[in-house]
């Protein structure tokens, strides 16, 4: 075998000439390589995530439940905010980058035509055998027609919310995206799904039907367990409560038991970065709120969840071109134009929305040198030191949110204590400004 790669960032130089953004959408190329390597039909359990929003922490919550009752799992997702080896974990662990070597050069001798997502989709499952894991959970990348993931095997496919995003890509409108992502059931895989809007139900029925499958719903996570999960916001007792099915689902054929005391840990324990996330201030650095609104749907989501909770003292926000960035702008604005400043800072991607642009959608006047969001939020901290009582919200992108875990790493590993820091007490640390009390 070719020895392409001698160490680590010989990989990340690798993977940086396919282009991350780079999309060719057809199964053939993924399908060949795996077909070679016996993985078409993988020697564990499989469960692919599709959707559009709450896709990793459905995944993450599924992982978790997994290892609480004594399961090997291998979670697959994306995108990663630092490192690609964020997005390959094995028992709740990375795969350390030291592994990565041998594995790489495999993969590119076999598939020297894979684009980025599906060389790591390859990598991440010759991990999981390599690992004798028990069950692998994948996160559909785009769609799901032609999603890397979707090559595989799928014991189970489970459909989190559906709504718009990618339309340059799957097609404009709800029924053209809700279609594509149909298109992942397939063979005699359990399909479940959360409520979802009418068109996209429809498509999911038609699919399932198509195949001969029952179209199973997962209800919202019940009561009784909701104070047990650790992250925060109502759209996590929807995807807890499609996790916990597809986990029920999951051990019922793998003659597993499930347990209540096992499932509040799991629960519990479930960390995922960038979803509502608070990190405390520091000498540089103001209090924060990380989230990954960035688009429409995830944005009202993460503002319904803060709604009564907690007002930010301010916003900083940037988007992607190719996001449907001015309708974020627009539900920010209906929140809080006026009562809350917004910043727009640059980010290095090009994919970026200008802040310029951004900034005049606004209705601002336009910045002559938009900051990063390093500067910026050290601005931020240096003005308001005395008087920010708040968080600041820093949503959007979520490559906005990798510029923040590139100045801290710790941010991307999950706190020691486990439980949610959306208690009470946290909640009255920032005082009676935070609270919005109107019914």
């Amino acid at each position: 075998m070719a020895q392409y790669f001698q160490k680590f960032t010989d990989i990340l130089a690798y993977l940086e000439t396919l282009g991350l953004f780079h999309m060719d959408l057809s199964l053939a190329r993924i399908s060949r390589v795996l077909g070679h390597l016996k993985l078409l039909d993988p020697p564990f359990y499989v469960v692919q995530i599709v959707g559009t929003n709450g896709k990793g922490s459905t995944a993450s919550f599924l992982a978790a439940l997994c290892q609480a009752h004594g399961l090997r799992a291998g979670l697959y997702t994306s995108p990663h905010f630092v490192q690609p080896t964020e997005r390959i974990k094995v028992c709740g662990r990375d795969i350390a980058s030291s592994m990565w070597v041998e594995s790489a050069n495999y993969v590119r001798e076999l598939g020297p035509d894979l684009t980025y997502f599906e060389f790591l989709t390859v990598l991440a499952l010759l991990f999981f055998k390599a690992q004798q894991i028990d069950v692998a959970i994948l996160e559909a990348g785009l769609g799901g027609a032609h999603d890397a993931t979707t090559a595989v095997r799928a014991d189970i496919i489970a459909y989190t919310p559906i709504a718009l995003d990618h339309q340059n890509i799957l097609g404009q409108g709800l029924a053209s995206i809700a279609k594509d992502k149909a298109c992942a059931i397939r063979g005699k895989a359990q399909v479940y799904t959360v409520d979802q809007y009418p068109v996209a139900a429809k498509y999911l029925a038609k699919a399932c039907a198509k195949e001969g499958i029952i179209l199973g719903s997962a209800p919202i996570l019940e009561p009784s367990l909701r104070d047990a999960i650790g992250l925060f916001g109502q759209h996590q007792y929807v995807n807890a409560g499609l996790a916990l099915k597809v986990f029920q689902a999951m051990a019922q054929d793998l003659k597993l038991g499930v347990k209540r005391d096992l499932v509040e840990l799991a629960l519990r324990q479930t960390f995922i970065p960038g979803r509502l996330q608070h990190v405390a201030a520091s000498e540089n650095y103001p209090d924060m709120l990380l989230d990954g609104g960035h688009n429409p749907h995830g944005m009202q989501t993460m503002l319904q969840a803060l709604r009564h909770k907690v007002r930010p003292q301010a916003i900083v926000y940037a988007g992607l071109a190719d996001k449907d960035w001015r309708a974020v702008l627009r539900i920010l604005a209906q929140e809080f134009r006026g009562a809350v400043p917004i910043y727009f800072p640059s980010i290095n991607n090009p994919r970026a929305a200008s802040a310029r642009e951004v900034c005049a959608a606004w209705g601002e006047k336009q910045i002559d040198a938009p900051l990063t969001i390093g500067p910026l939020l050290k601005q931020l901290r240096q003005a308001h030191v005395a008087t920010f009582e708040r968080p600041v919200l820093v949503t959007g992108s979520l490559y906005l949110l990798a510029e923040i875990y590139a100045l801290f790493e710790n941010l991307l590993v999950a706190p020691n204590l486990p439980g949610s820091i959306w208690t009470d007490t946290w909640l009255k640390s920032f005082g009676k400004e935070a609270f919005l009390l109107e019914p």
